[in-house]
């Protein structure tokens, strides 16, 4: 109880909950980026729910965290200091793959399908679920990530006071539900 409380004072839940969901909105950028940019498919959104975020992105993103995220603090020699953004381009690669196939098999449980399922396309699959062209963009967002986004991130949310992160935490906490309940109304 005492490190609940802890984290709360420190605002930690509020950051992480935040960060959570720009790492949502900055995936469904990505995959908008890529359908119209890229690819020239045209738009339309891969997002699960209604609103521009794509969650499978931010439970990538808190893994990253989670994995390497004090390994990124760590000094170290010259050694480390070459080998560490590889040991984070594979990491992330790993780790992002292993979300992205997990999610295939959860979300076609509960609705039937997920909305990458055209990896069929690529040379190098596993059942459309995962590709090797995506699972190296992956390890090349990972470094990205960890080297310039969430320190972006760590500076953005260190500026607003304790009632300011408050009060947004709880207008994006109030939209998310809103657009989960909508969705499962709605959608499925």
């Amino acid at each position: 109880m005492k490190k609940i409380k802890e984290l709360l004072e420190k605002q930690t839940v509020q950051k992480l909950f935040l960060c959570f969901w720009m790492y949502a909105v900055l995936g469904w950028i990505y995959e908008v980026f890529l359908e119209v940019v890229v690819y020239k498919w045209g738009f339309r959104n891969l997002g699960i729910m209604f609103g521009p975020y794509c969650p499978i992105y931010a439970v990538g993103a808190l893994l990253f965290l989670l994995f390497f995220g004090k390994f990124m603090k760590k000094e170290g020699g010259i050694g480390l200091q070459i080998s560490r953004p590889f040991i984070i381009f594979f990491g992330c690669m790993f780790v992002a793959t292993t979300v992205e196939l997990a999610g295939t098999y959860v979300l076609e449980f509960f609705t039937g399908g997920w909305p990458w399922d055209t990896y069929a396309d690529y040379k190098i699959n596993f059942q459309a679920r995962i590709a090797l062209s995506p699972s190296l963009r992956f390890g090349m967002g990972g470094l990205l990530f960890m080297y310039f986004v969430q320190p972006f991130y760590d500076w953005f949310l260190a500026k607003p006071k304790r009632k300011t992160l408050n009060i947004i935490t709880l207008i994006v906490l109030v939209g998310v539900v809103t657009d989960f309940i909508l969705t499962l109304i709605i959608r499925y």
